[in-house]
């Protein structure tokens, strides 16, 4: 299984892994529904599209390693400018605030996908 979890509350998971009592609020964070998870067997407490990378940013990504760095940038610029993913973000530190929270995404690669950013975003203003 690959989560990352911390003393924080706050961890990512891959969505296709079965949800677990430990999970808290379960939050979707990609733009695009799972291919092949239906919506009961997710068991989410919500899908928070906004704060997702936007499909130009993740077309250029390719989620290819050696472009991370610069993928985390301007994601994290795309995050700070784009309003309605401000107060997805906020929304989402008032969810982690109220007890664990999962971040789920479809990415196989969880070290290299944009949900590792989103969550150090978090913690960095949490």
């Amino acid at each position: 299984m690959a989560t990352k979890s911390s003393a924080d509350g706050l961890r990512i998971r891959r969505v296709y892994e079965a949800p677990e009592s430990s999970d808290g609020a379960r939050v979707l964070v990609d733009r695009l529904w799972p291919r092949g998870l239906s919506k009961e067997d997710a068991e989410l407490t919500e899908w928070c599209k906004a704060v997702a990378p936007s499909t130009d940013l993740r077309r250029w990504y390719r989620h290819e390693p050696e472009r991370f760095a610069e993928f985390a940038d301007r994601y994290r610029e795309e995050l700070a400018r784009d309003a309605d993913a401000g107060e997805a973000l906020h929304h989402l530190r008032e969810l982690a605030d109220d007890g664990p929270m999962t971040l789920l995404t479809a990415t196989k690669d969880l070290a290299h996908g944009h949900v590792q950013i989103l969550l150090e975003e978090l913690r960095a203003t949490g």
